[in-house]
């Protein structure tokens, strides 16, 4: 061996001085693997052997016994659910299809502005349904607001809830229906009042359909909207069928549609315009014709007729106003109409009001009253006579006519007399 040199250790070279990371420790096998010094052997555990337990199962071992009753309960269980939500079905079933029910049979209002939750408290409250819940999902999937109008209904509890909507429908056979006679000569307010108290339709909604709807006739077309009297005159006195609850639209369409017809074959001469105008339009035919019906002592003969007798002094008025009269009307209805339908006293002559006939020369604006037919055809047709006062016998009931004041005059006094003594 040469001199100055190191024999190198067995088993060393100069790759195990490099420092590599993941180099096997000397001693460490043949393989010259890597040793985690900090890792237990397999096998070796700190713990002592009297800390060391057996594991357990973590499932619980039931018995034959148990897992029967367990089973049997939740027989037990569906069954009660199934059975508890059959009887509900069939509680249901029934309220729907109206079964199983007392026997009652009830009449129902419902006005125009009746909400639907309204009608529904009402059918429950009535006990024509048990379930208001139910009754609302059925009219939810049926679109039963839809299909209720307002009106008077006779329901039982035989109905099912199909029968009870179709039942308070528009075309329904329970609706009920009332006849009234609208008599000659009462003012819209008098008619409107009659209504509302036979169940037709409210004052309120009347008078609104009156000022403000827009009916269909060529001779409402001057009548202003905005005052319900403004169909003073044309709701024809009839006998009516309507029906209970009905939209008051309706009804008083159905009272203009009656005027027209009645009217149809003399509306022509009313046409025209400028030179072709005719001397009186139909409004002013129909104010006279009310002043006649609410002035009239009713006779209508052959030989007599009040009517033409009444109307021949308010044209001989109109017309010649350089008469006595001064084209003053001074007719008592008028005032009667001013004053809220009480007996005329002197102080009502001095309302200022175009509707005075004693301080305004000429026709009202409108009419007083609404006229019947006969009020009509006199205004249209009137005697021609040369009378400008009449005056009611007490005795006889009826008017006696007088050419001059002075002869009119002389009637009353001897009228007046005669009741005296």
């Amino acid at each position: 061996m040469a001199e100055g040199r190191r024999a190198a250790p067995r088993g060393g070279s100069s790759r195990s001085r490099r420092g590599r990371s993941g180099g096997r420790a000397p001693g460490s096998g043949s393989g010259g693997g890597y040793y985690d010094y900090n890792r237990p052997e397999r096998g070796r555990s700190d713990q002592t052997p009297d800390q060391r337990r057996p594991r357990r199962s973590s499932r619980l071992k039931r018995s034959p016994g148990a897992r029967v009753a367990g089973a049997l309960l939740y027989v037990l269980l569906v069954i009660g659910l199934s059975g508890i939500l059959a009887t509900l079905g069939w509680v249901w079933a029934c309220d729907l299809l109206g079964l199983n029910k007392e026997s009652v049979s009830v009449e129902i209002t419902i006005h125009e502005d009746t909400e639907f939750s309204e009608v529904v408290d009402t059918l429950e409250r009535e006990g024509l349904i048990e379930y208001k819940f139910l009754f609302k999902l059925f009219s939810w999937f049926s679109h039963a607001e839809e299909k209720i109008a307002p009106g008077t209904y006779t329901l039982d509890t035989e109905m099912d809830y199909r029968a009870l909507i179709s039942n308070m429908g528009s075309s329904s056979t329970t609706r009920k229906t009332v006849d009234i006679t609208i008599p000659e000569g009462y003012t819209i307010d008098q008619l409107f009042d009659l209504l509302d108290k036979r169940g037709v339709a409210s004052v309120d909604r009347l008078r609104d359909m009156s000022a403000n709807w827009d009916y269909a006739f060529d001779w409402l077309e001057g009548l202003p909207l905005g005052d319900y009297h403004r169909l003073e005159g044309y709701l024809f006195p009839d006998t009516y069928t309507f029906e209970m609850g009905e939209n008051p639209k309706y009804v008083l369409n159905k009272m203009l549609v009656n005027f027209d017809s009645k009217m149809d074959q003399y509306l022509d001469q009313f046409a025209g315009e400028g030179e072709d105008a005719p001397a009186y339009s139909l409004h002013d035919i129909v104010t006279i014709a009310s002043l006649i019906e609410k002035e009239t002592d009713g006779t209508n003969t052959d030989e007599r007729s009040d009517y033409k007798s009444i109307a021949s002094v308010i044209y001989n008025r109109l017309e010649h106003p350089e008469a006595e009269t001064v084209g003053l009307l001074q007719i008592d209805a008028t005032l009667v109409y001013l004053n809220g339908g009480k007996v005329p006293t002197e102080a009502d002559k001095a309302i200022d009001s175009p509707y005075n006939t004693y301080k305004y020369q000429g026709l009202p604006p409108g009419p007083i009253a609404n006229p019947g037919m006969t009020s009509l055809l006199a205004a249209m047709d009137p005697d021609s006579t040369s009378y400008y006062y009449y005056a009611l016998n007490p005795e006889t009931k009826q008017h006696e006519y007088s050419r001059t004041l002075a002869e009119h005059q002389a009637k009353l006094d001897r009228f007046a007399a005669a009741n005296n003594g």
